[in-house]
């Protein structure tokens, strides 16, 4: 994630999403983070109640912050002009998980000034559930508290397994299972919790588009455990769709992204329904429109194949100096919707939750009020 990537806490991906650790309170209490809400008008500013957090050594983080690729190049992948368009109505598909974060946030402080607009804007929205913690004598429990809250509900719930070894470059957001064959096992476990109803996965954001810093034979072993796991998830639940990793629009070239992408399983129906792009990031949804479309093409796998984006905070573009830590001036992208009106799009998701910092002005991976507050108003 060094010049452009775009998923975790580390560098683009992970940072801003819903998580569900497991956090001792029962195996059917699963906690992932809410996000996706449209940009409204602005509201006057309010002083912030929670002052900022110092950067942080070791994350806490179960979503992967924005890529520093694009910061250490210097080279800025988008323009700050006007706000992006936002959709006014969410897809009532998606699922939207009671427990996260923001919801907490949001019950604990009923007199904050800022509450009304975190709530509406934010916490009210469907968002992507994260698992980033390798707890295996869990995990399938706590799939399927999510998993099963959207089939009870008849809509689509998001989640992302985080767990490759690893993880991040040894970034904020490193950690994941120790070694390969324990990952094999975990995403067995993790595919046990599907369920038989309509999911999305998202497999792994920054596996792929940020493995450079792995040996060759290590990358390749990677890749081999990422198409085992889509070929796992797929056959556990054939209505689940399992994304993966296309980096985002300011990282690597298309061709390049397509070819790693197919190294990894990508291309094959019995494994990918497609790409994701943009997670933790902030490129403007119409550059990765085009970006996704590139992949997919290059990536030549069959026609079904799609793309989701992450608009959780690309309202206003990617800063231009190609800043990824909780960079001043974002706002909120695009509403959570499965109906996009683009021709290769499946859908514009929020997988990193809105608010939860990359590590600057919060603790890594944490529900920061004023962050959220800024992107929201």
């Amino acid at each position: 994630m060094v010049a452009a990537a775009s998923v975790v806490v580390a560098v683009g991906t992970v940072t801003g999403m819903v998580s569900a650790l497991d956090d001792g309170r029962g195996s059917d209490e699963a906690r992932p983070e809410v996000t996706g809400s449209p940009h409204l008008e602005p509201l006057p500013a309010v002083p912030s109640a929670s002052p900022s957090t110092k950067k942080s050594a070791s994350p806490s983080s179960p979503s992967p912050s924005p890529s520093k690729k694009e910061e250490e190049s210097g080279t800025p992948s988008a323009t700050e002009t006007e706000p992006e368009r936002q959709t006014a109505a969410e897809s009532t598909r998606l699922y939207r998980h009671p427990e996260s974060q923001v919801l907490d946030w949001v019950r604990a402080n009923p007199g904050d000034p800022r509450r009304a607009v975190i709530e509406s804007r934010i916490a009210d929205h469907p968002a992507a559930v994260w698992f980033a913690d390798f707890t295996p004598a869990t995990i399938t429990a706590r799939v399927r508290a999510v998993t099963s809250g959207g089939t009870a509900q008849g809509r689509v719930p998001v989640v992302v397994p985080y767990a490759i070894p690893d993880r991040d470059c040894g970034g904020y957001s490193e950690g994941g299972a120790p070694d390969l064959g324990a990952y094999d096992a975990w995403i067995d476990a993790f595919a046990a919790g599907l369920g038989s109803a309509d999911v999305i996965v998202i497999l792994e954001p920054d596996s792929i588009a940020q493995a450079d810093c792995l040996s060759a034979g290590a990358r390749a072993d990677r890749f081999a455990s990422l198409a085992r796991a889509g070929r796992v998830l797929k056959s556990a639940n054939p209505r689940a769709r399992v994304y993966f990793d296309a980096g985002h629009s300011g990282w690597n070239p298309a061709a390049e992204q397509a070819a790693l992408l197919k190294q990894a399983g990508a291309a094959s129906a019995a494994s990918s329904d497609g790409i994701f792009s943009n997670v933790s990031n902030f490129h403007r949804t119409e550059a990765e429109i085009a970006y996704d479309r590139q992949v997919l093409d290059a990536l030549d796998g069959p026609a079904g194949l799609g793309a989701v984006i992450d608009t959780s905070r690309n309202g206003n573009g990617a800063p231009a100096g190609g800043q990824w830590c909780d960079p001043s001036g974002r706002k909120l992208g695009r509403a959570p919707t499965l109906n996009t009106g683009e021709a290769g799009i499946d859908g514009y998701l929020w997988v990193k939750l809105p608010g939860e910092s990359d590590g600057c002005k919060g603790a890594p991976g944490t529900f920061t009020p004023s962050y959220a507050y800024d992107l929201a108003r």
